[in-house]
């Protein structure tokens, strides 16, 4: 309990000195574009959030490792995931790095985390498949990319105050909740020693937005989830691999969704930014329209706050029956499947202007 109140107190004396001080740092530090398709702010916002949130996990760690506390993998998961963390910061602040370096770089520290901590993806629970991870080529490759895919998810979902965040949150607790049930105390605090941090960050993102997360503190969040879901399920035969993949549903589908979207239905580079995201739809097509007759800034201020929530919900849709569920694959996998044909279907509904009346009302 002691490292988790020190991650949320360091991360958030650090993100206010951050915002305190963004006249010093701003002409560097901030998101001066917005005109881009998928920004929604109206004024120039610092998004170096993810330092807070990095310097917090670094220093717990390291104290944790002084006084010989069993936090040692927290450590090693922190070096681990500096390239991520480093590239997507630079991008932060030079805004000259290509998604493709990004991706190449937090492949780097998939690299490490596998062999440093041992997490590789080595079975999935269906047959075939399973068989092939038996090849360390093989289970070497998907587990980068899963890695990387999920840090690059983060940073996709990453669109409105407190959505990435929390987000991460949630999965976090569910990780927390299911390592303390399979016995593994280590994972658990773990996971809510990165709740904390990222708690001391969300109270200046959200709901005002005075600094974002940026690729940095995206990259990292999704890093170190997606590190902690793939060792809970490789020290714990008794969870699921399923359980690591629904308790992530959301940030992985608006992924691979986003991909088919751009490539496929569009033939559009996927790599580039647009407007079209579940998040996007939402505030255009449901929040903004319930605000039509209020003042712009009255108008941008509660839309991106009322945004939030929305994803929020469809997450912990697929987090809860992975919590309930969590040693259970086939039931697991029937709401993975479930999860997708919802997403799809609440997605078409909105872009057709048919959004169900029930979630127009939460």
């Amino acid at each position: 309990m002691e490292l988790i109140i020190l991650a949320f107190f360091i991360s958030l004396t650090i993100t206010l000195l951050i915002v305190r001080y963004q006249h010093l740092h701003e002409h560097m530090s901030s998101d001066s574009d917005l005109s881009g398709p998928q920004k929604f702010h109206q004024q120039i916002v610092p998004r170096v959030g993810g330092i807070g949130i990095y310097l917090a996990l670094a220093i717990t760690s390291f104290i944790a490792y002084l006084f010989n506390l069993p936090k040692a993998l927290l450590l090693s998961m922190v070096l681990c995931a500096l390239p991520a963390f480093g590239i997507g910061l630079i991008e932060d602040i030079t805004k000259k790095i290509g998604v493709k370096i990004r991706l190449l770089v937090t492949a780097i520290s998939a690299l490490f985390g596998g062999y440093w901590l041992s997490c590789w993806i080595n079975q999935i629970q269906v047959p075939g498949i399973d068989w092939l991870l038996n090849v360390p080529t093989i289970s070497l490759l998907l587990t980068v990319v899963a890695v990387t895919g999920l840090a690059n998810a983060y940073n996709i979902i990453d669109g409105f105050n407190g959505l990435a965040s929390m987000v991460g949150n949630i999965s976090l607790l569910a990780i927390g909740y299911v390592a303390f049930k399979a016995g593994d105390p280590t994972i658990a605090s773990i996971s809510l020693i990165l709740v904390g941090a990222i708690a001391g960050f969300f109270i200046w993102n959200y709901p005002r937005g005075l600094i974002f997360l940026g690729d940095g503190g995206a990259y990292l969040i999704g890093y170190l989830i997606a590190t902690l879901s793939i060792l809970l399920v490789n020290r714990n035969p008794s969870v699921s691999p399923w359980f690591a993949l629904l308790v992530n549903a959301y940030p992985i589908f608006e992924t691979l969704f986003t991909i088919w979207r751009r490539k496929v239905h569009q033939g559009k580079n996927p790599g580039l930014p647009d407007g079209a995201h579940f998040h996007s739809l939402i505030y255009r097509r449901i929040i903004r329209w319930a605000h039509i007759n209020h003042p712009k800034e009255i108008n941008s201020y509660t839309g991106n706050a009322k945004t939030s929530p929305y994803l929020w919900l469809l997450s912990s849709l697929a987090v809860f029956p992975a919590i309930i569920w969590w040693q259970d694959t086939w039931i697991l996998q029937g709401f993975a499947l479930l999860f997708c044909v919802s997403y799809v279907w609440i997605y078409n509904a909105v872009v057709k202007f048919r959004t169900p009346h029930w979630f127009k009302s939460l």
